[in-house]
């Protein structure tokens, strides 16, 4: 018998986080941004001097601005992928966009490795079902503020067997029926995204196969309402994320997406955080010329401070190996909401959010099974930031211990998403590119020119720009995390010298 499962919040848990944030606000200023002066405070026996008034009240509203922006990113950043959905057409609650991702779908951290579908759904109408064939399938739901609703296909409770999957809108009182594995949202908008697995390197394969799923309104089971699936391979696609993080209009779209959405309850602190900002539910986001700038200045101190965590990290537990460079992408394993026995990792969350989208705690397991792992590469063997400008080659010993796939995709550090170039390609593939590797090591090249005779096994990098790569093994097997195997470094190579050799 198939039991209903209630799933909690995932930022009705992340809002402890909001908590420790608020009070520790002193420390997550840049020194930049606050004054460190260690002179005598400038009072006058018990109050504030006048003017240290306004600096007091500027120090404490970016404080508070720095704060909320950390907490809330992941909002917004999902308010980009509905954003990018509807811009092609896709309408809510009625088509799924289909597509295998190339450069052109500008999506943070994206993989080519599969066919993805990913829907927006409203369930202020009411329960959505989702029904997957067997199949070798990845799927997860999260809500609005990118908090993990229920995972389904491969790693989920239906193991690939196939299933019914129920998603439940904030507050539901009813009973769920029966035969359906549930999970419940914080909010009323939801991301569901599939991926079907291309087996035997069966792209257009896989890409049919994801039609075969079945996504309907709960209320239309008798005679069901089913969602289309449209194919976007050819089309661009991008949220406008980039444009919004850095600026004002970051609180603007984090204000319609709050006005959009139910009060989470527990997360009374990181509402509050947005109250003493003006920004309120039921109020109008109408900030005076010194809020703005205030504002401003926060977005920017903010997504600099995520971007050190994600790339400039001092923690030694970044480290997947200790004789390597290649970092875990995620520092929290196996807990989607980023909880410790010792409490929330704020790090943690700010390093995956700015990098990625869509938590699971699949995506992040560090064991054997039909999850996934993740490591992040964005430093050469001489612990140099990886330079578009340089040529590279990795090698990575065989055979690669995934029971499904591995892949290494290229991603442009400006945008987190994968690196555009004319060679329109992003990604060394299990499935296609290696597929006939052999030996006892695949050799990989990256860089601006194609080294002769390894045209197949090269991506096209682009001078003057950064980048970073995702070593992705799916299914891993034991020795992708006992140390077992693991992949070398980045190495930089000469064209001067014979045959690219180090």
């Amino acid at each position: 018998m198939i039991t209903a499962r209630p799933a909690k919040s995932g930022l009705l848990i992340a809002c402890g986080l909001g908590i420790l944030l608020a009070s520790c606000g002193n420390s997550l200023a840049t020194g930049k941004e606050l004054s460190t002066d260690a002179s005598p405070s400038p009072y006058d026996k018990i109050y504030p001097a006048t003017d240290a008034v306004k600096g007091a009240r500027d120090d404490s509203a970016f404080q508070h601005a720095v704060t909320a922006y950390r907490f809330w990113y992941p909002t917004v950043s999902m308010e980009s992928v509905f954003t990018a959905n509807r811009a092609a057409g896709m309408k809510d609650n009625e088509v799924m966009p289909i597509l295998s991702a190339v450069p052109r779908h500008h999506v943070f951290t994206a993989n080519s490795d599969t066919a993805y579908g990913a829907g927006v759904f409203d369930l202020a109408a009411g329960p959505i079902v989702v029904e997957l064939p067997p199949g070798p399938f990845i799927a997860l739901a999260n809500d609005h503020h990118q908090g993990w609703i229920m995972d389904m296909g491969l790693p989920g409770p239906d193991q690939g067997k196939g299933g019914k999957h129920l998603i439940l809108p904030p507050g539901y009182k009813g009973t769920p029926p029966k035969g359906y594995f549930t999970g419940r949202s914080a909010s009323n908008k939801v991301l569901i995204a599939i991926r079907s697995i291309p087996t035997k390197g069966d792209l257009n394969g896989a890409l049919e196969a994801l039609r075969k799923a079945r996504i309907y309104p709960l209320s239309t089971a008798a005679h069901p309402r089913l969602v289309t699936f449209v194919d976007i391979t050819g089309k661009d696609m991008s949220g406008p994320i980039l444009d919004w993080e850095n600026r004002l209009t970051f609180w603007q779209k984090l204000h319609e997406a709050l006005e959009a959405e139910p009060v989470v309850p527990g997360c009374s602190a990181m509402y509050g955080e947005l109250k003493a900002l003006g920004i309120g539910k039921g109020q109008t986001f109408k900030p005076d010329e010194r809020m703005k700038a205030i504002l401003d200045r926060a977005a920017r101190a903010g997504r600099t401070q995520m971007l050190v965590s994600a790339f400039a990290s001092e923690r030694p537990d970044r480290l997947s190996w200790q004789d390597r460079r290649w970092e875990w992408a995620s520092l929290v394993p196996d807990d989607a909401h980023f909880n410790t026995p010792e409490g929330l990792d704020l790090e943690a969350r700010d390093r995956w959010f700015i990098q990625a989208i869509l938590t699971s705690p699949a995506m992040f397991r560090r064991t054997e099974g039909q999850g996934s792992l993740y490591w992040l590469g964005a430093r050469d063997s001489l612990d140099a930031y990886l330079d578009g400008g340089k040529s590279y080659k990795l090698t990575v010993p065989l055979p690669v211990p995934a029971s499904l796939f591995w892949s290494v995709t290229v991603y442009d550090a400006g945008t987190r998403t994968e690196i555009a170039t004319d060679q329109q390609k992003a990604a060394l593939r299990s499935m296609f590119e290696l597929k006939d590797s052999s030996g006892n090591a695949a050799e990989l090249y990256f860089g601006p020119t194609a080294p002769k005779g390894h045209e197949g096994h090269w991506i096209k990098t682009t001078p003057g720009k950064d980048w970073f790569a995702y070593f992705r093994i799916y299914g891993p097997q034991r020795p992708a995390f006992d140390a077992g195997w693991k992949p070398g470094d980045f190495q930089e190579i000469r064209f001067a010298q014979s045959r690219l050799n180090p």
